[in-house]
């Protein structure tokens, strides 16, 4: 526990003196906007980098010096000041954790520490008034409880759902940082506590994560959550479309910046929109494996009434894709995390497809198998596609199984690397992939007999290629 130790230390009276001398760059006044208090909070920015980063002996900032920095972060209103304290305070939480794995000394297994006087973003728990705790978020840039998290996630969702991102300014890319270092504390905290809960099942770890406790106040609406996650998530798709070698889309959201615009902000948002997004697909992530742990935990009697009941964020999306079928193409555009890619295109195609509830001969293909390989089953025949097509439509199947078909080929190449298997486990994933490609164009030459005049767009064409590619390597 020395590491442990040591932390505590620093944050409780090391360097005391230097702390003293280092706020003193900061005015009295965290809002006041002139040319010479912003000069003075770089100095500030620059004095805790020296302080706590460079040396190998440094201190730990103390909880005054880490909220005067992100309360720079929170309501800084130039770019440089905004970018500065992002990356401060991102450098400081990976150089001091307040959640991490300590050997014991004892037996091998790994130990949780957690250094209850670190000072963190959010504060949780809590019995303040909403009304003035929302007030207070907004003109001190204090730390952040569940319903100021979700004010955050509302104000990036209403200039996500814009038409013309160079209405963009600085305060609005300042939000996407804030959002996107929360993102990176909440990874942070849980990642060591699920890593001891896999080796103990001790729960009380994943409950009192922040994610956790954030997700279970009464304060938040979770539904409501989520929704504006997705809007966030499909709204910016055209951002990450940009940085991704669209140049046409570059040049509209770029190289143009209307007279509003400031130029600076125009060329850091692809890369910042692009963060955003990888930032909420972390987050999605994060909940929805904290939903099996749960539901792992409740299978084994280890949860209690005190933690509630939360409808799994794979049902909740589900249902807002469903709803609202403008989000499909871009939220499986953007989300590219296989396994749960995979995993929401399966449950999409089993919330509308009947599965038979007795075996017979004639029901082979449809046997208990949940698989992508299963799903490209039930396109088999004319009539199970006309219903499919009915139930789902043809734009949104065609989605689905390219998006899907491209999610379990890297599932597949993930699980056996092909520099790191044998002869017969390459037949097995060669036999694996024979199998869905034919599945998979069979599927399509279904569709297309069904509906003559269905259109193709280029992401199903690039997809429908790759499984005849790989087809006529394997005959």
């Amino acid at each position: 526990m020395e590491k442990e130790n040591d932390i505590n230390r620093g944050r409780s009276n090391k360097g005391g003196g230097i702390a003293e001398n280092i706020l003193a760059f900061l005015d009295a006044s965290v809002t006041k906007d002139t040319q010479d208090a912003n000069d003075d909070r770089i100095a500030f920015l620059e004095a805790v980098f020296a302080a706590s980063i460079v040396p190998e002996s440094g201190f730990p900032p103390t909880n005054k010096m880490s909220e005067a920095v992100f309360q720079i972060l929170r309501l800084g209103k130039s770019l440089e000041l905004i970018m500065a304290s992002f990356q401060l305070l991102n450098e400081l939480d990976k150089r001091y954790p307040w959640v991490y794995l300590s050997n014991s000394s004892s037996s091998a297994s790994l130990d949780l520490v957690v250094v209850k006087e670190a000072w963190l973003p959010f504060v949780l728990g809590l019995g303040t008034n909403d009304s003035e705790r929302e007030a207070a978020h907004k003109k001190s840039g204090a730390t952040l409880d569940s319903s100021g998290f979700h004010l955050l996630i509302q104000d990036i969702a209403a200039v996500a759902g814009e038409e013309k991102f160079q209405a963009l300014d600085t305060k609005s890319l300042g939000s996407m940082l804030l959002f996107q270092y929360l993102v990176n504390v909440l990874v942070a905290d849980i990642l060591p506590r699920n890593s001891v809960y896999e080796e103990t099942m001790n729960w009380a770890l994943l409950r009192e994560s922040l994610l956790n406790v954030l997700l279970g106040s009464r304060k938040l609406n979770y539904k409501g959550l989520v929704r504006d996650c997705l809007t966030i998530i499909c709204g910016l798709c055209q951002i990450q479309s940009a940085f991704s070698n669209d140049k046409i889309c570059l040049e509209n959201y770029v190289a143009k910046p209307s007279d509003s615009c400031d130029t600076a902000v125009a060329i850091a948002l692809p890369e910042i929109g692009q963060n955003t997004c990888i930032a909420m697909q972390k987050l999605l992530i994060l909940i929805m494996e904290l939903d099996i742990s749960k539901k792992k935990a409740d299978v084994k009697g280890l949860t209690t009434r005190a933690d509630g009941v939360r409808t799994p964020l794979v049902e909740v999306i589900l249902d807002e894709l469903t709803y609202n079928k403008g989000l499909l193409s871009p939220f499986l555009q953007v989300f590219n995390e296989p396994k749960w890619k995979l995993d929401i295109i399966l449950q999409y195609f089993w919330k509308y497809i009947a599965k038979p509830s007795i075996r017979t001969r004639r029901s082979t293909d449809f046997v208990d198998d949940e698989t992508f390989n299963g799903a490209l089953k039930c396109f088999s025949n004319g009539t199970s596609t006309k219903g499919i097509i009915k139930r789902i439509g043809i734009k949104e199947i065609q989605l689905l199984l390219a998006h899907g078909y491209k999610a379990q080929l890297l599932l597949l190449s993930e699980q056996c690397p092909a520099e790191a298997i044998s002869d017969s486990q390459e037949d097995v994933r060669g036999n694996s992939l024979v199998e869905i490609s034919k599945n998979m164009i069979s599927a399509f030459n279904s569709l297309r007999r069904t509906d003559e005049c269905m259109e193709i767009s280029s992401y199903v064409k690039e997809a429908m290629f790759t499984a005849a590619t790989l087809l006529s390597k394997k005959s």
